[in-house]
């Protein structure tokens, strides 16, 4: 009997290697090479060109064990996780599979003798289920397995038929099932297989595919069936090791007991604390696994499902009692119990507790700002006996505090009530509607009717790989969008070739210039583009004579701006190597641009590059292109290259042949673009900057080349330029700026204290301003030239003469007020402090609001302070107790 899951896996691995099948090792949790997909979701996702024609393998037979991801798109547990035994976000799929080689008889030998002889799953409780036209499996499982007729169950195309699309390749299924007994089961008297309950769970599906769906919806047999099977390694641990439920196998078991440990929680105990330990291990190990393949926390995208999954199992950290950031000190557990199958988790140990930790503090503000409001409308809720929470109350927390939907979906199921959808709705779309009115944009143009007129000529052929000048027939000549026969000197024109040596904006690469020349015409080229399915617009003035649909035109590339271009573009395939050898592989491009005059590279990144990591890049790019490496580019099939390590980018679309540029063993990828011969012909690469332009994604700009070469020499003349400012060699300029940056700083601190002697001595003796109104003491004070900062500073040698009442400080500088108002929390309920600041910044010309207990405000009327301030003692008497916090 296999014992533990890591067993589980090579045993299914060794059974299938030994029949034959060739191993092939997981691929990424991101999909590659394939926009379709969010995030792998099944082990047949890396060989889906195989089974869709488009692309072929060495081998026949495969089986592998491929991390999965079901928490976004059409597949997504997300909301089940925690709440039953076999739901999970991250899971591991075996599988084996059959490319046009054994087909129904061996899948389901294979299937049956692996569970009964290998797992040792006991045969009198194993059920089959079969597409209720599929007669041929009915009868195998029956004759040639012995399966008895009691045990062979027909179900109908929803649950055993499988289709990849709306069209393309599809097929019967064939599910095992194992009966758990009736204490899994729903307990009603309709309770048998294809119930949605737990007692007869689904093992292992074969996949049966054998026809061609098309548009019209029929079948087609297909010359070539082949296999494709798919079981959930955590619930064939479960049923092997006899437990209930997957989270009490040994794939989660360590992991709950470090998050007891974490948490002061003992697992089994409680049943709702059983459940957000469940939550937050399952999610544990999605993170883990999504950061080490390259995903980032973000809003949108693979990075706002991650999230979510991260920002759930931190709400769920704080039902167990847990304050402050506890997930980064958890995630070891999971490598250590998982980094002998998948050992990049070892090297992105610190990595993912770095991104996690500091995802788990942003989140944790925003807890403490919505969780009371959120606990106020569950309260409400329920002493107005109602079941739904009101869609536009749930909306208010996502919009004012960015508190996502499903985690309110959540603590609302927890308390037995359901979400107003309508609702929530109807406010987000009142909200849309209120940005689109102030919204300013401009709609692009898809030259769809362009496309159309040009249906009639031939897509361009592009020579420009291998030389810079070559001969093209004029096909068509375009101008304001309409087709023409004839362009003349002066005339602005679009010019499409039957081939042409000029490259076309594309992959980040701007679009080449150059100059067409006809028997009677001279075309300056300014732009190269290429539109959809594959015409390229010479984009150009005609400034001799004129041009003809028909003419053979000799068209010419500018070198300098070609080789540039070049430089750059290869200069960014060194970078992205760097970034990812000195940051981690986490690193993916996400945009760039590449022009003659410099290059800007987007990535995904957690946290600015200090000054030695900019340093470590910059070097190691600088060494490759030292190196002098060859710039190889072949063409091969996309499973090849990747299979070699070119890395893809997810959202791009490939065809079955792809251009890989590979230099040296430093860099592979998958790229359309123009390079150098040779790393050397960078020249020199230089960083002009860095930044972050969204959450998760920095940009860095930088030069090669000649441009590298200018940087350099104009940075030197600005050194020399500062030395002599401060009458100081080159080698003497920086401890002669540290000298008088220390002057200025010891300079700056004697007049800080200065200032906060002033302040003390204007802080004491405040009794006799205090007054009384409806028994709350309120003190007020003008104490001009302090930023808001310094009266907080300030208010903390005031605040004890009036804790249980108001304090009230303004203050002017350069010209604008700014205002503190602080209230003891036993009397927020009489006089929030949000009100009061709103009130004195009017009277000030500005606005302000805050908490309960401390506000803030601005204004840009200096000479109503005075007045303002005092008119704080007639609001509070007016006010007091009618106030309270909308």
């Amino acid at each position: 009997m296999i014992a533990t899951s890591l067993e589980l896996r090579q045993a299914f691995v060794t059974y299938f290697s030994t029949r034959g099948h060739t191993v092939v090792p997981s691929g990424p949790l991101i999909p590659q090479a394939d926009p379709t997909l969010l995030f792998t979701n099944a082990g047949m996702n890396q060989f889906k060109g195989v089974f869709l024609g488009e692309e072929s393998r060495p081998y026949s037979r495969a089986v592998s064990i491929q991390k999965c991801m079901r928490a976004g798109g059409k597949h997504n547990d997300l909301e089940n996780v925690g709440f039953t035994r076999r739901h999970h976000t991250f899971f591991e799929m075996l599988g084996n599979f059959s490319f046009g080689d054994y087909f129904k008889e061996e899948a389901i030998a294979f299937g049956w003798e692996f569970l009964t002889q290998i797992a040792g799953l006991p045969v009198d409780q194993l059920w089959v289920t079969v597409f209720r036209d599929d007669q041929e499996a009915y009868d195998l499982w029956h004759t040639r397995m012995g399966i008895p007729e009691s045990r062979l169950v027909r179900l109908d195309e929803k649950d055993n038929f499988w289709q990849m699309g709306e069209t393309g390749p599809c097929g019967p299924c064939s599910e095992i099932l194992i009966d758990q007994g009736e204490a899994f089961g729903c307990g009603r008297s309709t309770c048998a297989v294809g119930c949605d309950c737990d007692r007869y769970l689904e093992i292992w599906n074969l996949v049966f595919m054998q026809f061609d769906r098309d548009l019209a919806g029929t079948l087609h047999p297909l010359p070539k069936p082949s296999i494709d099977t798919g079981m959930g390694l955590e619930r064939l641990a479960a049923v092997t090791q006899g437990v209930s439920s997957n989270y009490d196998s040994d794939v989660f078991r360590p992991i709950l007991e470090r998050i007891g440990k974490g948490t002061g929680q003992e697992y089994g105990a409680s049943l709702a604390a059983d459940r957000s330990m469940r939550v937050i291990a399952d999610h544990l190990r999605a993170m883990t696994f999504l950061i080490t393949d390259g995903v980032l926390p973000s809003n949108e995208g693979r990075g706002y499902v991650l999230r979510r999954i991260m920002r759930r199992a931190s709400r769920h950290g704080r039902l167990l009692g847990m304050e402050r950031e506890f997930l980064y000190d958890l995630v070891p557990s999971v490598v250590d119990h998982m980094d002998s199958v998948y050992p990049d988790l070892r090297s992105m140990r610190d990595t993912v507790c770095e991104i996690v930790q500091g995802e788990e503090a942003r989140f944790i503000g925003t807890l403490e700002q919505a969780l009371p409001l959120l606990n106020q409308i569950l309260t409400e809720a329920k002493q107005k006996g109602s079941q739904i929470l009101e869609g536009e109350a749930v909306f208010k927390l996502y919009d004012t505090y960015g508190f996502p939907l499903d985690l309110v979906e959540d603590a609302a199921r927890e308390e037995g009530l359901a979400i107003d959808h309508d609702g929530y709705q109807q406010a987000l779309e009142a909200q849309r509607d209120r940005a689109r009115k102030t919204a300013r944009f401009t709609q692009g143009d898809s030259r769809s009717t362009l496309v159309n007129a040009l249906e009639q000529f031939p897509l361009t052929q592009f020579v420009g790989y291998a030389q810079q000048e070559g001969r093209g027939r004029l096909l068509a000549l375009v101008q304001d969008e309409h087709v023409i026969q004839e362009a003349k000197q002066g005339e602005t024109v679009e010019c499409i070739l039957d081939a042409t040596p000029f490259y076309p904006e594309g992959g980040g690469q701007v679009g080449d210039q150059g100059v067409l020349v006809g028997p009677s015409a001279r075309i300056v080229v300014e732009d190269t583009i290429k539109l959809a399915k594959g015409w390229f617009l010479h984009k150009g003035r005609v400034i001799e004579g004129s041009v003809h649909v028909g003419d053979v035109l000799t068209a010419t590339v500018q070198g300098q701006s070609r080789q540039n271009a070049a430089r750059n573009h290869t200069a960014t395939h060194l970078l992205h190597a760097a970034l990812r050898e000195i940051l981690g592989p986490h690193v993916k491009q996400h945009g760039s641009l590449v022009a003659p005059n410099r290059l800007r590279f987007d990535f995904s990144h957690f946290k600015g590059l200090t000054t030695r990591n900019i340093e470590e890049i910059e070097g190691l790019v600088n060494e490759q292109i030292r190196q002098n490496l060859p710039v190889k580019v072949e063409e091969m099939g996309i499973q090849d290259a990747l299979s070699r390590g070119a890395l893809a980018f997810f959202g791009d679309k490939y065809g079955e042949r792809v251009r890989v540029v590979e230099m040296g063993s430093f860099s592979q990828e998958l790229c359309g673009g123009t390079h150098c011969v040779r790393t050397g012909d960078v020249g020199l690469f230089r960083f002009l900057s860095e930044g972050g332009i969204a959450a998760g994604v920095r940009r860095i700009e930088a030069l090669t080349g000649e441009g590298a070469v200018a940087q350099t020499q104009h940075q030197e003349a600005e050194w020399r330029e500062l030395g002599a400012v401060l009458k100081a060699s080159p080698n003497e300029v920086v401890e002669k700026a540290k000298k008088l940056v220390g002057t200025l700083r010891d300079t700056e601190r004697e007049l800080e204290r200065t200032k906060q002697k002033l302040l003390d001595q204007q802080g004491t003796g405040q009794e006799a301003s205090i007054r009384d109104i409806g028994g709350m003491p309120i003190l007020i004070q003008r104490v001009d030239g302090l930023t808001i900062q310094e009266l907080r500073t300030f208010s903390d040698k005031l605040r004890h003469k009036v804790a249980s009442g108001l304090l009230v400080l303004g203050s002017v500088k350069e010209g604008k007020v700014s205002l503190l108002v602080i209230v003891g929390k036993e009397q927020t309920h009489k006089i929030p402090a949000g009100k009061v600041a709103q009130h004195v910044a009017q009277l000030v010309g500005g606005s302000g609001g805050g908490r309960p207990d401390m506000a803030q405000a601005g204004g840009n009327q200096p000479e109503q302070l005075d007045a303002a301030l005092q008119s704080v003692y007639d609001y509070v008497a007016s006010h007091i107790g009618a106030l309270t916090e909308e």
